[in-house]
C-alpha cells in the first residue's frame, strides 16, 4: 500500500493527457493528410528538434515527464539537448556527437523493434 502513496498521480495524469495530445496530432495527420507513416515521424522529430533548441520543449518536459519525452517529438528534443551539450563540452564537433550519445538508447531501440515488426508484420502501401 506504501507504494501507491508515493505515486505522484496529478503527474501520472499530466503524462496521460500530453502523450495523448501528441497522439491525437499524429492520427489526425493521418487521417485528414496523404502523408505517410515516414513524413509524420519526420515532421515530429524535426519539431522536437526545433521546439528543444529554442528551449521551448524543456517546459513540456518539465510539465508532463514521459508524456512529453516518449513520444518521437521527445526523440527529437533529445536530440536537441544532447547536441547543444555536446557543443559545449566539446566545440563544434559536440554538435554532431552530442545528439547521438544522447539518444543512443532510443536509436539502439527503434533499430532493434524495427527489426522485430519487419520480421513479423506485411507493410502495405497506403492508398492516395
Amino acid at each position: 500500500m506504501e507504494f501507491f502513496q508515493t505515486i505522484d498521480w496529478m503527474l501520472l495524469l499530466r503524462c496521460f493527457i500530453v502523450g495523448g495530445l501528441i497522439c491525437i496530432v499524429g492520427q489526425i495527420l493521418i487521417d485528414k493528410t496523404k502523408l505517410t507513416s515516414a513524413r509524420i515521424l519526420v515532421i515530429f522529430v524535426t519539431a522536437g528538434v526545433i521546439l528543444g533548441g529554442l528551449g521551448i520543449y524543456k517546459y513540456l518536459v518539465d510539465f508532463a515527464g514521459a508524456g512529453a519525452t516518449v513520444p518521437l517529438t521527445g526523440f527529437g528534443y533529445n536530440l536537441a539537448k544532447g547536441a547543444i551539450e555536446g557543443v559545449k563540452a566539446s566545440g563544434l564537433i559536440g554538435a554532431f556527437t552530442g545528439g547521438v550519445k544522447a539518444a543512443a538508447g532510443g536509436i539502439a531501440a527503434a533499430v532493434f523493434f524495427g527489426y522485430i515488426a519487419a520480421l513479423i508484420s506485411k507493410p502495405k502501401i497506403k492508398k492516395q
